[in-house]
Order: structure tokens, then C-alpha cells, then sequence
């Protein structure tokens, strides 16, 4: 298993991994280390381990260089500024003492006439070299910050060069830095020898694919599935960057065609990546909906009450929020209609509690007079969140129109569903037609803080109403990721066709079938 994160807050790849495990599969699981440490778990009965990735090639050759047009006057960027800084404070700092000195000697009646005025002298000196380090080092902070922007003319210029002179390939001029994955993943899946590569998302479908062409030149047989959790090219692009949406664009496209199968986490989803790779078969759908209650939990745990950490009793009025915290994500909806719903709390169980954007939405709240109704939480373990979740009064999600927000009904809508959370969603194409054909919740246009209010309000007058949806039968059957399991057995199967049926983890008598999923994100 190979995936760009820690691991932990990533629902869909512990899922995978643990399912795979209890299906027979020997699983491992390489995630990327928080620090320069290796780190060694277990997640069920599959490996995890997290590896160092270096971020050695996102450093660009311009940042390595004086900017002799920008800042001809700022210090080379090799420490120089730093330097002089710190020497010109312990020049400071040693004029200080030696002024003290001079006056406890003119105390006891000494002469230091002479000394005084070199001292003087030299005090001048060390201003006058202060205001010319402070200026160079101002210089050179201005051309890198200029330079950590790659949005210019320039970066334009250089991105449709690349794109032109080397096609799918560009990807190495523009984003070199994928290849810290593969240096650093790489040795290690060819170690493994896995039968099967299951490649998450846009970073390792590159990973994988490599892997699969040195294990296939030394005469093994590998498959590689591929699985898009996103429609790249519907991501919000970075605002500063113009060269990392046509590199990644370039990268999946170079990769893509050597996946056997293709998974993704919807079917409006699978019907783009058809089309842009021109796949010849559409890609299973295998949702990312929440296990069942008990599926994953261990005996000695027990769930954190979400009422209890926010301080509220069991009849207060909570909505609540669940998932990365972002700006696209809507949350400022939310605190901004805060005041207008009467003593209702808003919690949100966020990836970042202590981020820039939370901390944001929490002085806006401030500023709002209705901080001590809202609550910032941590995320709980993937197999806590539907219970934790159930003690709201209703669940949000306030997303806003971005491509991949239209296509899917995304983790947090089937994890409301299981907890029988009444929603408020924006409507987004898909998730809005959901809602209103079941009747689970409101919808809101998008980004309307009084539309938002409204519907907030119409739910919180009668939420049994909404709960009610949840008694239908099958309903949220099919929402569950044990049925989503048994899509991706079927893939495996389809992949590998004369290998035995990986035996359950119940029998230890029987070799299990090697399996290494790549998971991103």
C-alpha cells in the first residue's frame, strides 16, 4: 500500500487496508512519515509503516541563486543574511558591555575620555552597517517571496515551453518533486514483490506504474489498480502556481494507461476519468460509506461524546460540521449565520483544529459575539465517527460549486446518514438531488448565509421528520462499506484470475496471496 499521508485521518485507506487484510491478503501499507523517523504499526491485521519522503527536488534551482534583477543589492540565499544579522546583534550586544564598563571605570575616577568618543564612534558604525544589513536582507526576502510564486509571465512562458517541447513527459521540468515519492517508495515496493498495486489518486498512479514496469522486466506478474478519488482537473488549483496543475494533469496522463482496472468514488466521477483517458472499460465504484457500527471497533474503546466535549446538554440544538477544514468547504457559512439561529452550538471535527483557516473562523466568531457556541474538535478514528457524529442535531455540509463537489456524495454524507443525521447540504449537483429525492435533509444554494438560515431553521423545527427517512428499508444498506468490499474482491478476482481465492484470516494453515494498494490522500 503506498499513500502521500500519516495514515491516520484517512477513513478510505484504513478501510481498504483492514478489509483486504480480513479477506486473506498480506497487506502493508506505506504511508509518508511526519518526520525523518520510520514509524511501524498494526491496522487490523495489515502493516503500516510510514517512510521519510525528502523533500529535496520541490526545491526549485531559482530559489539556490542571487536574483541579480529583483534584489541586485540583496545577499545570496546560502545563509549570508542570517549571518550578518546575528553578527551585527553580538556586535550591539558587545558595545553594550563595554559601555557599562566605561562607566563603572569614569565612576571610580578613571580617564576614559578617549574610549568614550571611539566607543561613540564605533556605535555610529554599528547603526549605520545595521541599516544596510537590514536593507540587503529586505531586499533578498522580497525577491524569495516573489520567486515561492510561480505565477508570473515567466512561469507561463516556461510551462507552455515544456508542455509543448516534451508533452505527458513535462511533468519532470514543471514538478520535479514527484519524484521524492518514488525515491523513497520505490526500493521499498520492489522489496515486497507484491502481486497486486493498488495506486490511490494522482500522486501514486506514477509510483505504482513504475513498480509494475521493473517488476514485469524482471519476469513477475503484477496488476495495477488504479484509484481516483478525485477529478483532478476539478481540484481547486493553486492560486500562486501555474506550473502544478499541468504538471500533475501530465503526470496522470502519462501513467494511467498501464492501470489494469480502475476504481473511483462515484459514477458521475468514473464517466470523466472514461472519457479524458479514454478507458475502454468504466471504472467500478466503490464508495467510501462508513462500516458497520461494530465493524472495526475494538472491544476496550469507547466512542468520545461529542455533547460532553462541547459542554452542552442532550436537548441544545447542535449542528455539526465533519471533515477538512477549507475554505471551498464553506465552513464560514456556518459561523456567519451562527447569531441568527438562536442558542444553537456549531461544532466542527476538523483535520487542523489549530490551522490558520480554523483559527479565522474562530476570531470571525469572536467578532460575531457567539464564540462560547462554537466548538473546534479534533478528529475521532475512522470506525468512531458515525457514533460520535449521532449525538448532533443535524449534520452539514456547505460546500461550495467546484467540479468534484458536483459529481459526488462524498464520506461525510453517508457518515451523517449512518449516524440518522437530518441535513443541510448546498446544492451541488449530485449530493442535492440525493437529498431531495429521499427527503434526508434541506437544500441550500451555496455560499447564501440567509438561504442557509432558512433551512437550518425548517429542519431544526420537526429533525424527527428528516430522521424518519432512515427507517426506509435498504436505505442505508447499500451505504455501507462492507458492500463496497465486495466490489473491490471482485476486481481483485477479475485481475487475477488464476491465482486461488485469497483464504480468509481464519485459516493460518493457508499461504495468502500477496497484496501491495497504493493509496493517496
Amino acid at each position: 500500500m503506498l499513500v502521500d499521508n500519516a495514515v491516520n485521518g484517512d477513513s478510505r485507506v484504513q478501510k481498504i487496508a483492514r478489509s483486504a487484510a480480513e479477506a486473506g491478503w498480506t497487506v502493508t501499507l506505506l504511508g509518508r512519515s511526519p518526520d525523518k523517523e520510520e514509524h511501524t504499526w498494526q491496522l487490523g491485521q495489515a502493516e503500516v509503516r510510514l517512510l521519510p519522503v525528502s523533500n529535496t527536488l520541490s526545491t526549485r534551482p531559482h530559489q539556490l541563486r542571487r536574483n541579480w534583477l529583483r534584489a541586485p543589492l540583496g545577499y545570496p540565499p546560502n545563509g549570508a543574511a542570517a549571518l550578518r544579522s546575528q553578527q551585527v546583534k553580538a556586535w550591539r550586544a558587545d558595545l553594550r558591555v563595554r559601555r557599562i564598563e566605561l562607566d563603572m571605570q569614569a565612576s571610580a575616577g578613571k580617564p576614559v575620555g578617549v574610549r568614550r568618543q571611539m566607543l561613540r564612534a564605533e556605535s555610529f558604525a554599528v547603526r549605520a552597517v545595521g541599516r544596510w544589513v537590514r536593507f540587503r536582507r529586505g531586499q533578498s526576502h522580497r525577491a524569495r517571496d516573489a520567486r515561492q510564486r510561480l505565477d508570473g509571465p515567466w512561469d507561463r512562458l516556461y510551462t507552455r515551453f515544456w508542455q509543448s517541447a516534451t508533452g505527458d513527459r513535462s511533468w519532470r521540468r514543471l514538478e520535479p518533486a514527484l519524484w521524492d515519492w518514488e525515491l523513497s517508495f520505490g526500493k521499498v515496493v520492489d522489496r515486497l514483490k507484491p502481486d497486486l498495486i493498488h495506486a490511490h489518486d494522482f500522486r501514486m498512479i506514477g509510483v505504482g506504474a513504475r513498480a509494475v514496469l521493473r517488476a514485469r522486466s524482471a519476469g513477475r506478474t503484477v496488476k495495477l489498480v488504479w484509484d481516483a478519488h478525485e477529478f483532478l482537473p476539478g481540484i481547486r488549483p493553486r492560486r500562486d502556481d501555474e506550473r502544478w496543475m499541468p504538471a500533475h494533469c501530465a503526470h496522470e496522463r502519462e501513467y494511467a494507461p498501464y492501470a489494469d482496472a480502475v476504481l473511483t468514488v462515484s459514477s458521475g466521477l468514473a464517466e470523466w476519468l472514461q472519457e479524458r483517458h479514454g478507458l475502454a472499460k468504466l471504472p467500478d465504484v466503490v464508495l467510501n460509506a462508513p462500516g458497520k457500527l461494530d465493524s472495526f471497533v475494538d472491544l476496550d474503546e469507547s466512542t468520545p461524546n461529542l455533547r460532553t466535549l462541547c459542554g452542552i446538554d442532550d436537548v441544545t440544538p447542535l449542528l455539526v460540521y465533519s471533515g477538512a477544514a477549507a475554505e471551498q468547504r464553506g465552513m464560514a457559512t456556518m459561523v456567519e449565520a451562527l447569531p441568527h439561529l438562536g442558542d444553537a452550538h456549531a461544532a466542527f471535527v476538523v483535520n487542523s483544529p489549530s490551522g490558520r483557516y480554523v483559527q479565522g473562523l474562530v476570531a470571525r466568531a469572536e467578532e460575531l459575539g457567539v464564540a462560547d457556541r462554537m466548538h473546534v474538535l479534533p478528529y475521532v478514528a475512522h470506525h468512531q465517527v458515525v457514533s460520535f457524529l449521532s449525538a448532533a442535531t443535524l449534520g452539514v455540509i456547505p460546500i461550495h460549486h467546484w467540479p468534484n463537489h458536483e459529481i459526488a456524495l462524498i464520506t461525510k454524507f453517508f457518515e451523517y446518514s449512518h449516524a440518522r443525521l437530518p441535513m443541510v447540504v448546498s446544492d451541488v449537483k449530485t449530493m442535492a438531488a440525493m437529498v431531495r429525492e429521499t427527503g434526508q435533509g434541506e437544500v441550500f444554494t451555496a455560499e447564501d448565509v440567509t438561504d442557509f438560515i432558512r433551512a437550518v431553521r425548517a429542519v431544526l423545527a420537526d429533525p424527527e421528520r428528516y430522521r424518519a427517512v432512515y427507517d426506509r428499508p435498504g436505505l442505508l444498506e447499500g451505504w455501507t462499506w462492507e458492500a463496497q468490499a465486495q466490489v473491490l474482491e471482485q476486481v481483485y478476482s477479475r485481475l487475477l484470475p488464476d491465482r486461488p481465492a485469497p483464504p480468509r484470516a481464519a485459516d493460518p494453515d493457508v499461504e495468502t496471496t500477496s497484496l501491495s494498494i497504493g493509496m493517496a490522500r
